[in-house]
């Protein structure tokens, strides 16, 4: 079985260590951990790995976040993976930093990336993993926030709470997404 895995962010080194890119940076961590390198291809970077049964094709898109949709549809068809078999891992404001939260279907609860790829294909019955930005404090303008960079002790944080989001992406592919959501939702 083949899956896509979709972390969303946007391109450039101005964005690269920014908390909108959490999605990236899983990527990164679970691409490092399976020893693969991602290369430059339509619609942003990919590389794939295998894992016992499954394999994991990972995709960065190249058309910022905001038109994910594009890259993730061009993928979906030209792999030939089902619309179940994918997996968005975005950023949430919503959530604590840190936690996350995993779904099979629903809305895009205000995230612009979701929102495009759900416009694209048609429907919103794909999994996603959100990774949790939140702040502990108030803080003045969102869009600053979001795109401003992981403070010092997030960073410190950072690699173990990525090590647990690719664990959770691995789970989907090998146990599917509900004993996932038991599995992980329960522990964060």
């Amino acid at each position: 079985m083949k899956y896509l895995i979709a972390g969303l962010g946007n391109i450039g080194a101005e964005y690269a260590n920014t908390r909108h890119n959490a999605g990236f940076a899983i990527l990164d961590a679970l691409a490092g951990a399976s020893n693969v390198v991602f290369k430059p291809a339509r619609y942003g970077d990919t590389c794939e790995f295998r894992h016992k049964s499954a394999v994991f094709f990972l995709l960065k898109p190249s058309t910022y976040m905001n038109l994910s949709g594009n890259a993730i549809r061009y993928w979906l068809q030209k792999e030939e993976i089902e619309p179940e078999r994918l997996m968005v891992l975005v950023d949430d404001l919503a959530l604590p930093f840190g936690k996350i939260r995993i779904r099979k279907s629903g809305s895009d609860g205000g995230h612009n990336g979701l929102k495009h790829i759900s416009q694209v294909l048609g429907h919103e019955e794909y999994a996603r993993l959100r990774f949790g930005i939140g702040p502990t404090e108030k803080f003045g303008n969102q869009v600053d926030y979001v795109l401003g960079e992981w403070h010092p002790g997030e960073q410190e944080q950072l690699p173990a709470l990525l090590k647990k989001s690719g664990d959770a992406v691995i789970s989907f592919g090998m146990v599917g997404i509900d004993r996932t959501m038991t599995l992980f939702n329960a522990r964060t």
